[in-house]
């Protein structure tokens, strides 16, 4: 039997997807978590061969999740599932170490299939969204633009960006006009929108 762990933040999708696995004669959800650092939780007090995880969680995003299975249980495979995959995601899920990436929308047999596929050593990428990363463009933006607009996204103000980047606030200024102006944007807000819809944040 192949242990499976679920983690989303909505319990009706949980739900679904537990009773689903359960018809495979292969497959056991041993446990469920409901944010991102109770998957890592559980995981470790569980030990599934598989985890499938949501990439939009609150606490912990998918990625982070990921990350740090790799790190404390390294032997469980991660599958992400995504409601709005965007190729650049797919990039940051692989580089977090997750073996599977699926949009929520696929065929119910296909995430089974899946987990079988991670299980024993192997990977998947839902083939749409492989075939547009090959087209994404690259980030235009440096590390530190980046890093000040994440710190930017729930609107900050400038000295406490500064602060929490161990910048001046002159510096901070820059960085984040350089990074509207890199993104065409008209704001710090529309910056950070443009960034995380294309999987940069």
């Amino acid at each position: 039997m192949i242990r499976v762990l679920l983690a989303d933040d909505e319990e009706l999708i949980r739900a679904a997807l537990g009773a689903l696995l359960d018809l495979e004669p292969d497959l056991t959800v041993v446990a469920q978590a409901a944010d991102g650092p109770a998957a890592v939780t559980t995981a470790l007090a569980h030990r599934p061969d598989v985890a499938v995880v949501d990439l939009e969680m609150p606490g912990l995003d998918g990625f982070g999740v990921t990350a740090e299975l790799a790190r404390v249980l390294p032997d469980c495979a991660v599958v992400i599932l995504t409601g709005r995959g965007r190729p650049a995601h797919l990039a940051r899920a692989l580089a977090a170490g997750a073996r599977g990436f699926l949009p929520k929308g696929s065929p119910a047999g296909a995430l089974a299939d899946v987990i079988r596929r991670v299980r024993g050593g192997g990977r998947y990428v839902d083939p749409a969204l492989a075939a547009d990363a090959l087209s994404i463009p690259p980030c235009p933006l440096t590390p530190r633009e980046l890093e000040t607009l994440r710190l930017a996204e729930y609107g900050a103000p400038v000295a406490v960006i500064a602060r929490r980047a161990h910048l001046s606030s002159g510096t901070v200024r820059n960085y984040l006009a350089s990074a509207v102006q890199k993104l065409g944007a008209t704001s710090r807000a529309e910056a950070v929108r443009a960034a995380r819809d294309n999987g940069w944040l």
